[in-house]
């Protein structure tokens, strides 16, 4: 990365000098000279009552002096959109671009400086030797020895666009080599905003824009003049107005009826996702293609199956980065990594669950934290990491662990050589640390849980889904949970709705302690590999039927993942007939000789029935989880030592189901009482428990 900044910096230094010695003097409509600073009209600070307007973050390198200056020429004076342009210029010479830009366009171009407020129909372009952040519509240089790690100006300035403006933040990508921009691409379409690149055909350099669009984060590819015109095309659309999504009417039977298209095709029940957020969403995707109503957007859904998935993929946020809030991975090695070993038997595994876990990088920064505290103490543990996703093109770049060369402004050196190995442009995870991470696709809304885990990490997706949906999704944590298990949020969620579930163990860092509490898990669990089809609502035309589909050789993949890691299950109906299995059962239940049955209390082994049968009754009875610890069946000459869980739910139709889990655990040291007795089958009990099986 060093030899092709260096190598950039030079030639856009030579190519500024002749454009400047080919170029006639400014002409008199020029209403900013570079380096003059700001004009009267730009104030210092940014008032409450600023209205809000579309920020555009170009970033170019070699080559970028024609793409932008082909941008500017087909831009009106009145565009409504600022401009601030992040060039890689060399840091050995004073910089000539504002100059030469401002000779070819009729907005004022003007050198950024600390504390300039941004104004709409301004152009302002960075100085050498420096980073060029954003916070509050107001510009801050940083001098480029004071943030660590290579020298990204564009992606750290297009990061700090997206955290400020969202929505109204908008990316560009032009002419250059090296991958500069492609993370900050990615942050902005997370928060909403509009990504654009380079078409690489008309790009002198079309590596960067090319990183960009790998990234899948790119919506438009498109020369610069074309760039200009798609962007006129959006100050028009209710998506950049001040209200937003607030144009949308609260409860509407079309936004109902594009969830319904988004539940056939897809699989994913967004109705209790939070609504803002949808709306927000659905508006971005009609802006793109210049689609005012609803109504018409729902007529290009039924007809446009690639547009369903691109409406999902938009939804669904996958963008996150190593080590985010350094602070929160501080407070996991000093106080709750070594709170989850003590007392810890060293053959008994940490385990960890990070559902919504996009991309993977954070399943990734958790492990290299545990493995360095462990190297820090002096002690051994096994680790074992579930990363889990609803979003399968996440999942499958999780799995691979091959990331771009600029995660080198999250992770230090040391953290590279380490645990990184370099493959090309990119970093690939190394192999040992790849193998402590599950990655498969899971609906925490649908899909059962995990369980026996020491920590679990959900943070930034609860912020995405309604308070009922955090409820439910809170009480599944805490049933997930071993009684000394830690659940970690993200900074702007709470457990507070969870009630007395969780309590704080660390309220800074969002960090909470399971409470001794029964957790009614209210959530519905469906068969994997079936897609739920929405009565009323047609898949999209084009759209296979799914009685055609076949299941993803990937798709069974992820299903055998959660199948070897979750503990065996069963899923029983109001009558205690089985209706859908997880996991190897064979262990606690067997088929019964004669007539067919999949009664469960018909299934079950000698030393599960009498527990079982207890367990269904009282869950039956009381509506509430049951927990039978310390139990144990002989199968094939092996004891098989588990608790058995019975957890009664109510399905989105209102059908009774119960989830009984059976969860192996360690064989406890007998004391020496226990040594000489033997151990004789429950037969007894097991033949009343069968003459009593009518009461339930």
């Amino acid at each position: 990365m060093a030899q092709n900044e260096r190598l950039e910096s030079t030639e856009s230094h030579h190519v500024l000098q002749q454009a400047a010695q080919a170029l006639p003097a400014a002409p008199a409509h020029t209403p900013a000279i570079a380096g003059l600073g700001a004009p009267a009209a730009v104030s210092a600070t940014q008032g409450p009552d600023t209205p809000t307007f579309p920020i555009v973050g170009v970033g170019a390198s070699a080559g970028g002096l024609e793409a932008f200056t082909h941008l500017l020429h087909a831009l009106s004076a009145d565009i409504g959109m600022a401009f601030v342009l992040v060039q890689h210029l060399s840091p050995e010479h004073e910089s000539l671009l504002a100059d030469l830009l401002a000779r070819e366009t009729r907005l004022p171009v003007i050198t950024a400086e600390d504390g300039m407020t941004v104004t709409p129909n301004h152009v302002y372009v960075i100085p050498p030797n420096t980073y060029l952040l954003i916070a509050q519509g107001v510009l801050h240089l940083v001098p480029r020895g004071e943030i660590p790690g290579p020298f990204i100006p564009i992606d750290h300035f297009l990061r700090a666009l997206a955290q400020d403006q969202q929505r109204n933040a908008i990316a560009v990508i032009l002419s250059g080599t090296g991958t500069d921009g492609a993370l900050g691409i990615e942050a902005i379409k997370a928060e909403g905003g509009i990504t654009f690149a380079q078409a690489e055909a008309s790009a002198q350099y079309p590596g960067m824009p090319h990183s960009a669009i790998a990234t899948g984060s790119v919506d438009f590819i498109l020369p610069p003049a074309d760039i200009a015109q798609a962007l006129r095309n959006l100050t028009t659309h209710t998506y950049l107005r001040a209200d937003g999504a607030d144009a949308l009417p609260a409860a509407l039977p079309v936004f109902d009826h594009i969830l319904g298209l988004l539940r056939t095709a897809c699989g994913t029940d967004f109705r209790l996702y939070r609504q803002t957020s949808l709306k927000r969403r659905l508006l971005r995707r009609m802006a793109l293609h210049r689609l005012d109503t609803l109504e018409e957007y729902r007529t290009r859904l039924e007809h446009d199956p690639a547009e369903v998935q691109a409406l999902y993929q938009d939804i669904l946020i996958k963008v996150t980065a190593f080590f985010r809030d350094h602070e929160v991975f501080t407070a996991l090695q000093t106080r709750v990594f070594p709170q989850l070993l003590q007392g810890r038997p060293r053959d008994t595994p940490i385990r960890i669950w990070i559902p919504g876990c996009a991309t993977g990088e954070e399943v990734y920064s958790l492990a290299i934290c545990f493995l360095e505290f462990l190297e820090t103490c002096g002690q051994q543990c096994p680790l074992q990491l579930f990363g889990m996703d609803v979003n399968e093109e996440a999942v499958a770049r999780a799995r691979a662990g091959l990331y771009i060369e600029n995660i080198a402004a999250d992770v230090s050196p040391e953290r590279l050589r380490r645990f990184f190995a370099p493959e090309g442009k990119n970093y690939r995870i190394s192999k040992a640390l790849r193998e402590l991470c599950v990655f498969a696709r899971q609906d925490i809304t649908q899909d059962p849980p995990f369980s026996n885990l020491d920590l679990v990490s959900c943070r930034n997706v609860l912020i995405y889904m309604e308070p009922e949906l955090q409820t439910r999704l809170l009480s599944l944590f805490h049933y997930a949970l071993k009684p000394t298990g830690l659940l970690m949020l993200g900074t702007s969620e709470s457990a507070n709705a969870a009630g007395a579930l969780f309590t704080a163990y660390d309220a800074k860092h969002k960090i909470y302690t399971k409470q001794f509490t029964t957790s009614a898990l209210s959530s519905h669990f469906t068969a994997r590999g079936r897609n739920p089809v929405v009565v009323g609502v047609p898949p999209p035309r084009g759209q296979p039927t799914l009685a055609n589909n076949t299941v993803d050789v990937q798709q069974q993949a992820d299903h055998l993942i959660l199948d070897t890691y979750a503990p065996p299950s069963v899923m029983l109906n109001r009558e205690c007939e089985i209706v859908y299995f997880r996991g190897d059962t064979s262990p606690f239940l067997a088929p019964a000789p004669g007539k067919a049955s999949f009664h469960i209390l018909k299934m079950a082994r000698e030393g599960v029935l009498a527990a079982l049968s207890t367990a269904l009754t009282q869950a039956k009875r009381e509506g509430e989880p049951v927990v039978k610890p310390g139990l144990q069946v002989v199968h094939t000459g092996n004891v098989h030592h588990f608790t058995l869980r019975v957890l009664p739910f109510t399905a989105v139709a209102g059908d009774r189901y119960f989830l009984v889990c059976f969860e192996q655990t360690p064989a406890p040291a007998p004391t020496p009482r226990e040594a000489r007795r033997s151990s004789r089958p429950q037969r007894a009990t097991d033949t009343l428990v069968r003459e009593n099986e009518r009461l339930l």
